[in-house]
């Protein structure tokens, strides 16, 4: 009898789960953000730099992202070595979200940034004792919160990815044509170290064995024979005193109680009679 394979699912790999975390750290890197852009005191032109600031931390980055979309096996940091990538791994690198999701995206993200970037401008005054940068040049603080805005561009990408790629079924994935390292390297945007080695979810969950919860088996002649009737169980047999100590029967053969003997008073004559 032939056992067919379940196809695998997208919902098995740990890290594009990983890429959802990015939701998180949204309103922390803001408030960074905040802390970065009251480093200083707005120049004369704070339209100006604020435009350049967009330009450079999300105009540049969506253009790159768009001509290269990211790899769904890379952190930025840090990332799944090519040549441990599992087939499912790379049947998932070669499908992407169609254009039209891919470039809603990029604009949507796009546009946030522009209204983050100017709300945390205009109220950066409020947060100016707490900057990690206080008493810095304008550009310097304009120069990382465009690093910040750059991050956020990374992360809402991972995140529309990760979530059209868990959405996706295992018979598509089975249908996808695994991408190669040559054409991964061409056209996917995978930066960061190869240090990712995640096992499988699916596999590290059947790893746990669970014990059986019968308390006891049945004799053989009980499972063959159904119509027998059931029978009691039978008492323990009584186990033999130890050496150099008597038995139960014999402690309570010796201790006989005795008849209560009279009192001296029930032995004397009576005490009421008539004293002559």
């Amino acid at each position: 009898m032939a056992v067919s394979m379940a196809a695998p699912s997208p919902r098995s790999e740990p890290l594009l789960w990983l890429q959802l975390l990015a939701l998180g750290l949204l309103p922390l890197e803001a408030l960074l953000l905040l802390l970065l852009l009251g480093a200083s005191d707005p120049g004369s032109l704070p339209l100006l730099e604020r435009l350049l600031c967009w330009a450079i931390g999300v105009l540049a980055p969506a253009a790159l992202l768009w001509r290269l979309p990211v790899d769904p096996w890379s952190l930025l940091v840090a990332q799944v070595p090519q040549r441990g990538r599992r087939e499912i791994q790379q049947r998932l690198s070669a499908l992407q979200p169609p254009a039209v999701l891919r470039l809603g995206s990029l604009v949507g993200l796009a546009i946030l940034s522009l209204v983050l970037l100017w709300w945390c401008d205009n109220h950066a005054a409020f947060a100016s004792a707490f900057s990690p940068v206080a008493d810095s040049p304008r550009l310097l603080g304009l120069l990382l919160a465009a690093a910040v805005l750059a991050l956020l561009q990374w992360q809402g990408q991972q995140v529309v990815q990760a979530l059209w790629l868990l959405s996706r079924s295992p018979q598509e994935v089975a249908a996808a044509t695994p991408l190669s390292a040559a054409a991964l390297e061409r056209e996917r945007l995978s930066p960061g170290l190869p240090l990712l080695l995640l096992p499988p979810l699916r596999e590290s969950l059947a790893s746990v064995s669970i014990p059986s919860t019968a308390p006891f088996s049945a004799p053989p002649s009980a499972a063959m024979d159904p119509a027998a009737p059931p029978t009691a169980p039978s008492a323990p047999a009584p186990e033999d005193p130890p050496e150099g100590f008597a038995s139960p029967s014999a402690v309570a053969a010796a201790i006989a109680i005795e008849p209560e003997e009279s009192t001296e008073e029930q032995q004397s004559p009576p005490l009421d009679q008539e004293i002559r």
